[in-house]
């Protein structure tokens, strides 16, 4: 199996290895993947299995011509194809590295390939538990510092203030930028910066910062030339550990993107959406 340029995350790896189990050396088709999906009992899956009644109990062989895909071993159809290519669509739109859960569900959403299975209400639940932002929270009551690699970081000076605000700016967002700024309104900022070997600002992370709430970690961003390379990680487990020394006993970690990342970097868990 090869994916070119494209990664795709622990889950996404694996439900692609149940998607070919389910297949049964046959033709691959979107019914085989969201069964795959149905089959995650952790994450925003698991939550959209419970609010959702989601089974398909049988999948007819099909009458259409197979293709190839590089994300899998065995023929897949048209319609494959097509969920991938719009999955990987998406993770381009979002400037993100890997291909992740949301871009699936979105894309199977997007492409119509399972409306004879899904109902409005469960796109609309599927959308929102799957493909949005979340917010997570991790136990820090027996956290350990871990063993990092040595990238440059180091907690903010107020003389980092406009570099890191220009810097936020560019890379991401105004309002994160302001988020960042009113960091600096207190004596010793909770901001943490990555800096290259030209010693250029490459990645932040904050804690207790947004709305100056305490206990909640984020905004973090690494800039997209520098992800995958740890630098985001370690980021993290400088924030937790001064958490974790404060006093802390739970992190928040608002509006996580990376569900995955978080999952795996400090064991991280969805914050249930409250039904209406």
């Amino acid at each position: 199996m090869a994916y070119l340029n494209v990664k795709v995350t622990y889950r996404v790896q694996r439900i692609i290895e149940n998607t070919e189990r389910e297949a049964a050396d046959k033709v691959v088709s979107p019914e085989h993947i969201w069964i795959a999906c149905l089959q995650e009992r952790s994450g925003a899956l698991g939550e959209i299995r419970l609010r959702c009644n989601l089974n398909i109990s049988y999948i007819e062989d099909s009458p259409f011509k197979s293709e190839e895909s590089l994300y899998f071993n065995l023929p897949v159809t048209a319609e494959v194809v097509q969920v991938m290519e719009m999955a990987e669509a998406y993770m381009r739109i979002y400037k993100q590295i890997y291909l992740n859960v949301g871009h699936l569900l979105k894309a199977l959403v997007a492409t119509k390939v399972l409306d004879h299975y899904l109902t409005e209400e469960d796109k609309q639940t599927i959308l929102q538990l799957g493909t949005t932002a979340r917010d997570m929270i991790t136990h820090l009551g027996t956290y350990t510092f871990p063993i990092l690699p040595s990238y440059s970081i180091q907690k903010v000076s107020q003389s980092d203030e406009q570099s890191l605000v220009d810097f936020v700016k560019q890379h991401f967002s105004e309002e994160w930028s302001h988020t960042v700024k009113t960091g600096f309104e207190a004596e010793n900022p909770s901001i943490y910066l990555a800096f290259n070997k030209e010693n250029d600002i490459i990645g932040f992370a904050c804690f207790d910062t947004y709305q100056k709430k305490k206990g909640y970690f984020g905004p973090m961003g690494v800039s997209t030339t520098n992800r995958i390379s740890g630098v985001g990680h370690a980021l993290l487990h400088h924030c937790l550990k001064d958490m974790k020394d404060i006093g802390y006993e739970y992190a928040i970690i608002g509006g996580a993107g990376p569900i995955e990342f978080y999952e795996k970097a400090c064991q991280a868990v969805i914050i249930p959406s409250r039904e209406d």
